[in-house]
């Protein structure tokens, strides 16, 4: 998967996503990363990128033409990909980045990230550049940067091959729309902190009955707002029931 960032601060990248699983993965080509320096598209000598906003105000605004000029430059390279490539402003007006997010973004050949700096980025980038908005939370970052790694890492945990086992992100939590259950390792026994019974049986079934259970419990007692949007079997909805939730009406 080709990944182009294009920012006003290139030292950031790779930065943590040189180590672990994305640092792997990078290795191998899994993903390609490319980082374009905005200010290379500035169209004066002092590679000003941003100004003051029309009808005043405090902070400046980025400008529309680098901005668009990099993404342009961006999708030169990516041929036929191009058109596949969604380009993602980063903003706090997005839409909520979520685990099904990062499934549909992975699902693209390419994918391109603008990093918004300053008080914003000017907002026919938004209307006329941009494919996608996306907000990692609902709070304000410096800029878009940080938000950027966090979307890279997560996107590229469902790129075929970037995981050692496929199946580790399906029972990441937010998989199904609940979060995961809790995990053990050895010793079994630590200062008296015992592991589940259930989990040293070896009886496959019951152990995954009992994750499946506690996955939502622990959704339940800590993310009850996920369980309208969960994958819910009739079972699921018996035992959660049967712990005081039923589901909202319209």
């Amino acid at each position: 998967m080709d990944i182009h960032v294009l920012t006003l601060f290139p030292e950031l990248f790779p930065g943590p996503l040189a180590v672990s699983v994305t640092g792997r993965a990078l290795k191998q080509g899994l993903l390609r990363l490319h980082v374009r320096n905005i200010r290379d598209f500035a169209h004066d000598r002092h590679q000003v990128c941003d100004d003051y906003a029309y009808g005043g105000g405090p902070g400046m605004v980025m400008k529309p033409e680098p901005v668009a000029e990099a993404v342009e430059a961006a999708k030169a390279t990516l041929g036929e990909k191009a058109d596949q490539a969604p380009i993602v402003l980063l903003t706090p007006q997005g839409r909520p980045f979520t685990q099904k997010v990062g499934q549909e973004l992975a699902r693209s050949p390419a994918l391109v990230l603008i990093c918004g700096h300053y008080e914003g980025v000017d907002e026919r980038v938004r209307e006329r550049v941009a494919t996608d908005e996306i907000s990692i939370g609902d709070y304000v970052l410096t800029g878009g940067e940080l938000a950027a790694l966090v979307v890279i890492d997560a996107v590229a945990r469902h790129v075929p091959g970037v995981l050692g086992n496929e199946e580790s992100a399906a029972t990441d939590s937010f998989a199904g729309g609940l979060l995961q259950y809790p995990q053990y390792t050895r010793p079994a026994d630590y200062r008296g902190w015992l592991v589940p019974d259930v989990l040293l049986s070896g009886n496959h079934a019951e152990i995954a009955r009992w994750r499946r259970h506690q996955s939502l419990l622990r959704t339940l007692l800590r993310r009850p707002d996920l369980l309208p949007r969960a994958e819910l079997t009739k079972e699921d909805l018996r035992f959660l029931n049967e712990h005081g939730w039923a589901p909202q009406g319209p």
